[in-house]
């Protein structure tokens, strides 16, 4: 039962990365034969260390963070002024975000344009320490997932990656994300929501 359960899972967060990878497809392709490239909203959120490529959803309630990291609702879209805040689940998407270190660079890929951040904090805080949410003066983007990563049950705490926008670019459309969806990890489907609620 228990398989059958993150079996369909699984297979829900990749279908649903899927039809955002066409989404994703169909805006480039029209984007090459206008002058200017479509902004429908979509973000592609690439960090080249954990060779994570993934569309990050409106949201960050469970269902949202099944079908990819969550775009923090009232804080900065990412790649604009402020403080854009990404939540994921340390199980799924989010799973190798401990391993990101002060230097390694995050790609934003919007509206035709590639953000290029750069890591600059990474922390350890309590689930209500919303201090991480706060508005910046400057372009942040914030990725925070529950921490202890391999921790059995809901962890007690949230990894907070921070980083700073360095850069803009033309953005490089090279890849489908259909084969970058998280493999499984046994048992994993019981972490609580990755970012705190404001």
């Amino acid at each position: 039962m228990l398989l059958a359960f993150v079996i369909s899972q699984y297979t829900e967060m990749f279908l649903g990365q899927r039809r955002l990878a066409e989404r994703w497809k169909q805006q480039t392709s029209a984007s090459q034969s206008a002058s200017a490239v479509p902004n429908d909203g979509l973000i592609r959120l690439v960090i080249p260390k954990i060779d994570l490529t993934s569309f990050v959803v409106e949201g960050t309630d469970h269902h949202d963070l099944l079908l990819g990291p969550g775009h923090l609702e009232h804080t900065a879209e990412p790649g604009d002024l402020g403080n854009a805040v990404i939540s994921g689940h340390r199980d799924t998407f989010f799973r190798h975000v401990h391993e990101l270190e002060k230097g390694d660079q995050i790609y934003v890929e919007r509206g035709g344009k590639r953000m290029v951040y750069e890591v600059t904090v990474k922390k350890i805080v309590e689930p209500t320490d919303l201090a991480v949410t706060r508005p910046t003066p400057d372009s942040e983007l914030t990725l925070i997932t529950c921490y202890p990563t391999y921790y059995i049950g809901p962890a007690p705490k949230r990894l907070v990656v921070i980083a700073k926008k360095i850069s803009d670019q033309p953005s490089k459309d090279t890849a489908s994300v259909g084969s970058s969806a998280p493999k499984p990890l046994a048992l994993s489907m019981t972490s609580a929501n990755a970012a705190p609620k404001p």
